[in-house]
């Protein structure tokens, strides 16, 4: 008797996002099957990774996430254009540390004129990240998509406390958003909702449903993933049918696994840099198969180890 495999057809379609413009735009989500089930449904975007950039850097780094860098770190426009043209990124996360108010609280007019020198030194889409602070957050990403009109910037991440201006002024000025929420399905719903009202369309609108690092409450990250995947298939909840985002490098690399040597913690072992990489990767994969849309990552030996699973998961 010939096998015969088992199939799962679903009646919902997750949505899909564009961002950036011309040619060079991309274009994620759209899948209707669970992640890399091709035999179940259509799958036409691969996931795409951004790869970091930050006005601003930790000294506490490790060398292995400064040393890929280490003759541009401190000029984020030409940290940018080594990633796209020594690493091929396909598109870059600008991460606006330094209007932090608990740190160097750099104003708006530096963030938009930052992004306005990097989107005309880069040919590839740009996600623009703010810092943390949710009334800054506000206040700069909106002067960001002022002064950076039609650009289809990918901004955010939006909550619950600043959405309304950071939606408003991606609706005025022809951006795209990242809704975050904390780690909740029916609170990522609820944010969508919340955007959505305001008139911004559900295909401006990507998920940020809080990301944890492997070992750092990855499987709780990946167990509402998993789930908002499922209410936009198989419920065919069109509020949960935006594509999702997951921030990878920034907490993958503060693990102590990944932060501390041998000498501090010899059961580790001597190569801090392997660790480090497999740390980040492994965790973008854990995303990639609960459902994520669009990884942002740091290291570049990561990307490539990430992009080659994609590409053979997809082949």
């Amino acid at each position: 008797m010939a096998f015969s495999a088992q199939t799962e057809k679903y009646s919902g379609k997750m949505g899909t996002l564009t961002f950036g413009s011309g040619d060079q735009a991309l274009t994620v989500g759209g899948q209707a099957a669970m992640p890399f089930g091709s035999f179940d449904g259509e799958l036409p975007n691969k996931a795409v990774i951004a790869m970091e950039v930050y006005d601003v850097v930790n000294p506490e780094w490790p060398a292995a996430v400064v040393d890929p860098f280490k003759d541009v770190i401190n000029d984020p426009v030409a940290w940018a254009k080594k990633n796209v043209e020594e690493y091929g990124a396909k598109a870059i996360c600008l991460q606006l540390t330094a209007t932090d108010p608990n740190g160097e609280n750099k104003d708006a007019a530096y963030a938009a004129d930052l992004v306005a020198k990097m989107l005309d030194a880069i040919s590839v889409p740009l996600l623009v990240w703010g810092c943390g602070a949710v009334e800054k957050d506000a206040e700069v990403l909106a002067k960001v998509c002022e002064v950076n009109e039609g650009k289809n910037l990918l901004v955010g991440p939006a909550v619950e406390e600043n959405y309304k201006k950071i939606a408003a002024a991606a609706l005025g000025y022809g951006h795209a958003v990242v809704s975050q929420s904390p780690i909740d399905v029916n609170m990522a719903k609820q944010m969508n909702i919340l955007i959505s009202n305001l008139g911004l369309p559900m295909d401006k609108i990507i998920m940020e449903p809080s990301t944890a690092a492997l070992g750092y409450g990855v499987e709780y990250s990946y167990s509402v993933m998993e789930r908002i995947s499922l209410a936009a298939l198989a419920q065919n909840d069109e509020k949960m049918q935006c594509p999702m985002i997951n921030d990878i490098g920034k907490e993958c690399w503060k693990a102590r696994e990944v932060m501390l040597s041998e000498k501090e913690e010899p059961g580790f072992g001597p190569d801090q840099e392997k660790r480090g990489v497999l740390w980040e990767a492994i965790t973008a994969l854990d995303m990639l198969i609960a459902g994520s849309n669009l990884l942002i990552m740091r290291n570049p030996k990561a990307v490539k180890l990430v992009e080659e699973c994609i590409e053979e998961l997809t082949a």
